[in-house]
């Protein structure tokens, strides 16, 4: 049977396997992706997920300053042991997720952060820019559904693109780090500071600044 490519990448993105494995499994699994997981436990080929139930408690606060000292970020990751907090590569990575955080501006580390009521606010909004354009009201929900999914990758850590390497999501690269490294990785939280966020700031009116000098 046709294995649809979302499938594959959502299958990716929980499990850290390969491709092939992937899609082998949904085929195997006529599409199911619960069972695919499965699949996959079975065969020794689900990494991220063989490990996704153990704790991780350790793990580092990093920090990044944006070079022009405007953006700022804080971020927690964690890992099972102190061991891997304290190795090259997992502090590479959180170095990369930080940045990444700067860059990119997430708002939820994963969709689940999404409250209910900011859900259907932004269900609102798009319904009416669909309605507004004209689309039949009977393929509207389709149009929302999927504008919602591109909301969730615009603004859930998780589903975004990592910036050093676009083909990527940064779910993508936690389940890659968390089979190089053996240990269950999860980004816990983080927050983002950018200079005069949320202040209100001065604007200058030109014209009413030359009347006044023309007053003097």
């Amino acid at each position: 049977m046709a294995v649809d490519a979302k499938a594959v990448k959502e299958l990716r993105e929980r499990t850290g396997a390969g491709m092939l494995d992937c899609k082998k499994a949904l085929e195997e699994t006529n599409n199911d992706i619960e069972k695919a997981i499965d699949f996959l436990r079975e065969k020794g080929l689900a990494a991220a997920a063989n490990k996704a139930g153990r704790l991780a408690s350790e793990g580092l606060v990093e920090s990044y300053i944006h070079s022009n000292g405007r953006i700022g970020v804080l971020v927690e990751v964690n890992c099972e042991t102190d061991f891997v907090a304290k190795t090259d590569q997992f502090k590479e990575f959180v170095k990369d997720v930080a940045m990444h955080i700067a860059a990119s501006n997430p708002k939820f580390v994963r969709r689940e952060e999404v409250s209910a009521a900011e859900l259907e606010h932004e269900k609102e909004i798009l319904t009416a820019q669909a309605l507004n354009e004209g689309k039949p009201a009977h393929i509207v929900e389709k149009m929302v559904e999927g504008r919602i999914s591109k909301y969730y990758e615009e603004f859930c850590l998780l589903e975004q693109s990592f910036i050093k390497d676009p083909d990527k999501t940064i779910a993508t690269l936690v389940n890659e780090k968390i089979s190089k490294i053996g240990e269950n990785i999860s980004i816990r939280r983080f927050v983002r500071f950018e200079l005069g966020e949320g202040l209100e700031k001065k604007v200058d009116n030109f014209a009413e600044e030359v009347m006044a000098q023309v007053n003097l």
